[in-house]
């Protein structure tokens, strides 16, 4: 009889652990985002409401399996894949956390020569409260009077304290891009002795190439780029940043475990994310096609906006007779926040082409 109980307890238990597997796999075949499931839409991260990718999905479910082994061979893998994107070598990529990981690296890198940053404003500022309180004197330069960063007012900003530049490109919030020779004209003449990093976070929503070619060529050049953004990862947290060879190598002495930031189920989704560039293709396009939505919500409210080339939407709504982050959060849309006191510029992610349909709705009720 106790024999019989416990078959039948074994066997149930056996199905049910089938249907859990089962279920998991589903849930993410479908991908469903959590707020997707919710009544709630959350747009100001600048999240990619669409991924990760199905390939993406699928390898990292595979390598749940694998995760009592440290990835040190998946590493490998994906610096050498990313290192042929930009035609370079693994040596020239040093893998993190997520891009912010590493511009914190950058930082403490640029503290230890004891000096001055300078960083066009409003922009990407997470790296720099850590910056300062590494000693770090971070001086803040205006964008044109479009939003733009304006390399001439940094390169005349430059002098012997310079140790780091910070470009964010494109801008992260106002969506704009520096023209691609004038961006590497500035590369080429910046000091020997000051470090540039370039923050191309965005660059694959955009029609922009990046500078990553340069990076041989010049030491002082690094290049960060993340998989948060197209390739739908910001959970899974992994970026990295192209550097020269011995650059890099200074770079990742400064990380507690050389490349070691991502976890192996987070670097398994990155390699299958780089082969499946059809599902950022996809992303490109549903973001163009969502950002018109928004775009024509704003000019039938005539708020101006600063052209996008990003994921996101920068405007001012100070002709806006209404308060339009209380008109979206009433209709339970969240996100939309200022990045520079005493205006009424906001910025605003952009989400599914639905999502971006009842945006358009909710400021018209």
């Amino acid at each position: 009889m106790l024999r019989r109980e416990l078959i039948k307890k074994t066997a149930l238990a056996a199905t049910a652990f089938a249907f859990s597997r089962d279920l998991f796999a589903n849930v993410f075949n479908e991908q469903l985002m959590p707020y997707q499931q919710e009544s709630i839409i959350k747009i100001g991260s600048n999240e990619n409401p669409h991924g990760p990718g199905m390939a993406a999905k699928k390898a990292m479910i595979e390598a749940v399996s694998g995760s009592n082994r440290y990835p040190w061979d998946v590493t490998t893998i994906l610096r050498e894949k990313i290192g042929k994107q930009f035609n370079l070598k693994k040596e020239n990529v040093v893998i993190g956390a997520g891009s912010s990981e590493l511009l914190g690296v950058v930082s403490t890198w640029a503290a230890l020569q004891k000096g001055t940053v300078l960083s066009p404003d409003p922009t990407f500022r997470l790296w720099i409260p850590a910056a300062k309180r590494l000693g770090l004197d971070v001086k803040l330069l205006p964008l044109t009077t479009g939003k733009a960063i304006d390399l001439n007012t940094v390169n005349n900003a430059i002098d012997s304290k310079t140790k780091l530049i910070y470009i964010c490109n494109p801008n992260n919030p106002t969506g704009t891009v520096i023209p691609p020779a004038t961006l590497e004209t500035f590369i080429k003449n910046t000091p020997k002795q000051t470090t540039i990093l370039l923050d191309e976070a965005y660059t694959e929503f955009s029609n922009e190439p990046s500078m990553a070619h340069l990076v041989n060529e010049y030491p002082n050049l690094v290049v960060a780029k993340t998989f948060s953004k197209a390739y739908g990862m910001a959970g899974a947290r992994v970026g990295y940043v192209l550097a020269h060879a011995d650059t890099a190598k200074q770079l990742s002495d400064l990380q507690p475990w050389a490349n070691a930031g991502a976890s192996a189920v987070s670097l398994a989704g990155a390699v299958a994310s780089i082969d499946d560039p059809s599902f950022i293709a996809f992303c490109k396009q549903e973001n163009i096609k969502a950002r018109q939505v928004f775009y024509d919500a704003l000019n039938e409210h005539q708020i101006p906006f600063i052209t996008s080339h990003t994921s996101f939407v920068y405007f001012d709504t100070s002709g806006y007779s209404k308060d339009f982050r209380s008109v979206l959060e009433s209709s339970n849309i969240f996100g939309a926040r200022t990045f520079e006191d005493g205006t009424k510029w906001l910025r605003l992610s952009i989400g599914t082409v639905s999502e971006m349909q009842a945006v358009a709705k909710a400021l018209k009720s």
